[in-house]
C-alpha cells in the first residue's frame, strides 16, 4: 500500500525515568542534552533507574507513531535485533498502526535503547547507545516507497557512514516515486557535526526542514536566527523553527507563518520536538495551510509535555476538530 509518510531512522527502546540533579550530577550525566554512550555504562545507567517506563521510540520513530495515531498511513524504517527490546519494539509499532517492514534480525549489538532521566523541571538529560539500530544501511531500505508521501529522515543517521547511505538511498526513491523528503536537524550537536552535509542536502535534496533555534544557528554559525532561517527558506521549500516557550516560526519563500505557543512547565519534556514534527508534518501531508500546520504541531507538542512519555495520549484529531482546525 502507498504510505503518506515514511520515517527512516533508529530505532530506539526510550527508557524513561525520574532522577533529581543530585543523582545527574553523581552519575556525570550532564543535564538537558542527548549524550552517546557504550554498552557496559548502559547497563551501569539502566540499572540504577527507580522507575523505568518502556516505550519504542527513536526521534523519528516517535513522530512517525504519532502521525499514524492521526489516521495517516505510516511506516516506520529501522533495524532492531531478535532479541526481547527489538520484538517488543517491533510489535508495538504495528498494534499502534504503523508498519514496521523490517523483521527484528540476528545481529551482534543488542537492540539500541536509550536511557532518559527526566528532573523536576521535566527537563530531559538522553543517554543513547547506538546499537543494532545505528548500523541500518541502504541494504535495509525496503522497497515501499510508492505515490506522493513525504519521507521524514534522522539528522542522527549522519553519525555513521552506514546510516548516511541508508538516507540518501531512502530519499532517492521517494523523489523516484513523486514525494517529497523532510530533515530533521535532531541537536546542536548533530549541526556542528555535519555542518556542510546538512546544508548541501537542504539546499539540494530536502523539500521540508524542521529544527529548533539552536539547531539553525549552530548550522549557519550565526547568532541571528533570521538570517538563519532567511539562508534556509532561500534554498529549501518549507523551514520549520520551534523556539520552545517562543511561537513557532515556518518560512516558505518570502512568507512567514507564526504558530503562538502558551508557556507551561513540563512534567517531561521528553517527544516535545518529535511531536511538533508528528502535528506539523500531518497537516503538510494534508495540504493545509502551513500557519495551520504549524498550530497543530504546537498542540501536539503541549500535550506530550504534560505527562510521562515520548507520545500523546489524548485524541489529537479530536482535539484539531474541537480547535476549529479541521
Amino acid at each position: 500500500m502507498p504510505y503518506d509518510v515514511i520515517g527512516i531512522g533508529n530505532a530506539i527502546v526510550d527508557v524513561i525515568s525520574h532522577a533529581s540533579d543530585l543523582f545527574l550530577d553523581q552519575m556525570a550525566i550532564e543535564k538537558g542534552i542527548m549524550q552517546l554512550i557504550d554498552r557496559e555504562r548502559a547497563e551501569l545507567l539502566y540499572a540504577a533507574m527507580r522507575d523505568r517506563t518502556e516505550t519504542p521510540g527513536g526521534s523519528v520513530g516517535n513522530t512517525i507513531a504519532g502521525i499514524g495515531a492521526l489516521g495517516l498511513s505510516t511506516a516506520f524504517i529501522g533495524k532492531v535485533k531478535d532479541d526481547a527490546l527489538g520484538r517488543f519494539y517491533a510489535r508495538a509499532l504495528e498494534e499502534a498502526g504503523t508498519a514496521f517492514p523490517n523483521p527484528p534480525k540476528k545481529t551482534e549489538a543488542p537492540t539500541s535503547r536509550s536511557m532518559i532521566f527526566v528532573s523536576e523541571d521535566g527537563e530531559r538529560s538522553m543517554n543513547t547507545y547506538l546499537g543494532a539500530g545505528a548500523d541500518i544501511s541502504s541494504a535495509d531500505v525496503p522497497e515501499i516507497f510508492e505515490g506522493e508521501g513525504i519521507l521524514f529522515l534522522e539528522g542522527y543517521l549522519f553519525d555513521k557512514d552506514e546510516g548516511k547511505t541508508a538516507f540518501a538511498e531512502a530519499a532517492r526513491r521517494m523523489h523516484a516515486a513523486g514525494g517529497r523528503a523532510c530533515i530533521t536537524i535532531s541537536d546542536p550537536f548533530c549541526a556542528e557535526r555535519h555542518r556542510s552535509d546538512f546544508q548541501r542536502l537542504i539546499e539540494h535534496e530536502m523539500d521540508i526542514a524542521i529544527g529548533n533555534e539552536k539547531e539553525w544557528m549552530t548550522l549557519y554559525e550565526t547568532d541571528d536566527l533570521g538570517a538563519a532561517l532567511d539562508r534556509a527558506a532561500a534554498v529549501c521549500g518549507i523551514v520549520a523553527c520551534t523556539r520552545s516557550g517562543e511561537s513557532v516560526l515556518v518560512r516558505q519563500g518570502d512568507r512567514a507563518f507564526e504558530a503562538p505557543v502558551q508557556r507551561v512547565t513540563p512534567v517531561d519534556a521528553t517527544g516535545a520536538g518529535d511531536q511538533f514534527a508528528a502535528g506539523f508534518l500531518y497537516g503538510v501531508a494534508r495540504g493545509l495551510d502551513l500557519g495551520v500546520a504549524a498550530r497543530m504541531g504546537v498542540m501536539c507538542a503541549a500535550e506530550v509535555i504534560g505527562h510521562v512519555g515520548p507520545r500523546p495520549q489524548r485524541d489529537m484529531k479530536a482535539a484539531f476538530v474541537e480547535a476549529g482546525l479541521l
